[in-house]
């Protein structure tokens, strides 16, 4: 039973069609806003819905794979978007790459056609009623303003300055050893653990990686994006520019440190912090960087500890606007005081096209069941989108950053499996297993 109460989508991106259509598909009455072609962004080149501005590749299909993984289990729940990717689709090996235009044209032609969805050129400056706001990071002033205003100062961050975040099992933990600087700090619930892992370096090893540093490439994008560096968030690579000990007396300082190895200060330390409470990823704290990702790879792996690391996410800075999700919404992406305004797309905290689009399909799922009198649900956390829902949920807002789908989100299995390939298809089995069995509980509760 569809409720004849007209929804309101802002934003016609990814996240936003995806959501549009979900709710039209259920029998609702859908505004779909886009304030293309009325006023433009610094990054679209169309009017088009959908329109894809960095990359034309919703990365990999394969299944041991976290972003595969995600596609399936959106494959599982009806994603309209993931349609038009395939048949927008290009050769590029296992990735799921699209002609651009032919995809932003399906995606329009999809929702223009749809008899219970309008769309309304026209830029939104205030959080309507009964809502989802899928804005995306180039958010318009106003509407951002409302935002700000809805849910404080802290509610809304313009700048994204992310560090990089590796899997634990890929640090030697030979050479990184488990200390707070002075022993101020212990991990929560375990008193005896200090609260990071430090990687040490001697005088050759820091002037090798400083080197390293200085002479990598980095990543020039838009000119939109070009970023007014400030202190709190200054790459490591700018922070070389400034002299060789910057980062000695910075971030990588070691003082209050001993080396369990040689019972010594060491020349220099980089810090990673726990970014989960299952301590499956760690954050290099202060390494924020513009460094292209080969770049990243080759310089950050010469961190004593991290030869062989494991990159859940790397670095980036640039503007994005995003909200502080785990204190300001609900753990369906909401406001607290109205659980009918929700929240989809990179405006979440979630990085890249599938989770952006998935965050927007699951936002159309909840309102029509809302609308239907019923509760929203959350994926079950074994599966990729449930744990992507839970990091939105249980990061420390103090702390809190974009995240991307990583196997590093997901709750170990009950039996460990140390083949790399062999564990991540057991996890994505079981994902897939419980999203099956949630998606039929998930409109099986409207018909009953």
């Amino acid at each position: 039973m569809a409720s004849d109460q007209t929804v309101d989508v802002v934003g016609g991106g990814l996240a936003g069609s995806e959501a549009a259509w979900q709710l039209a598909e259920r029998g609702h009455q859908v505004r779909l806003h886009e304030m293309r072609p009325v006023k433009t962004t610094e990054a679209h080149k169309t009017d088009r819905l959908a329109e894809l501005v960095c990359s034309n590749t919703f990365k990999s299909t394969e299944l041991s794979n976290a972003h595969g993984l995600l596609k399936a289990e959106m494959r599982l729940l009806g994603s309209m978007v993931l349609q038009a990717a395939d048949e927008a689709r290009v050769a590029a090996g296992s990735a799921l790459a699209v002609d651009r235009d032919v995809f932003a044209a399906a995606v329009t032609a999809r929702i223009a056609s749809h008899p219970r969805i309008t769309v309304v050129r026209e830029e939104v400056t205030a959080i309507p009623d009964q809502a989802i706001i899928a804005t995306g990071p180039l958010t318009s002033p106003d509407l951002a303003a409302a935002m700000r205003a809805e849910l404080g100062t802290e509610g809304l961050a313009f700048y994204d300055a992310i560090a990089p975040i590796v899997d634990v099992d890929s640090v030697d933990h030979s050479i990184a050893f488990r200390a707070a600087r002075y022993d101020k700090e212990t991990m929560e619930g375990a008193s005896s653990e200090g609260a990071y892992l430090n990687c040490p370096f001697n005088r050759e090893e820091y002037d090798a990686f400083v080197e390293a540093l200085a002479t990598a490439d980095q990543y020039h994008g838009h000119e939109f994006d070009a970023v007014p560096y400030f202190e709190g968030c200054m790459p490591v690579e700018e922070m070389v520019k400034r002299g060789r000990e910057t980062l000695r007396f910075g971030p990588m300082k070691p003082v209050g440190l001993s080396d369990p190895r040689t019972g010594r200060r060491p020349w220099a330390v980089a810090q990673l912090r726990m970014e989960d409470r299952g301590g499956r990823m760690w954050n290099l704290v202060g390494f924020q960087t513009r460094l292209r990702i080969p770049e990243q790879q080759r310089v950050l792996r010469m961190i004593p500890g991290l030869a062989g690391a494991e990159f859940l996410r790397y670095g980036s800075i640039h503007r994005n606007s995003y909200l502080n999700t785990p204190a300001a919404l609900t753990p369906h992406l909401s406001l607290k005081r109205d659980a009918r305004v929700l929240f989809a797309g990179q405006i979440t905290g979630v990085e890249g096209y599938t989770e952006s689009t998935a965050t927007g399909l699951l936002a159309g799922r909840n309102m029509s069941r809302m609308l239907n009198g019923a509760d929203p649900m959350v994926p079950p956390e074994h599966t990729m989108l449930g744990a992507l829902y839970r990091y939105l949920r249980d990061a420390d807002p103090k702390y809190f950053q974009p995240m991307n789908a990583n196997f590093g989100l997901l709750d170990e299995l009950a039996e460990p499996v140390r083949d790399k390939r062999v564990k991540r298809e057991r996890l994505a089995e079981r994902a897939l297993g419980a999203m099956r069995e949630w998606s039929a509980s998930f409109d099986s509760a409207l018909h009953t």
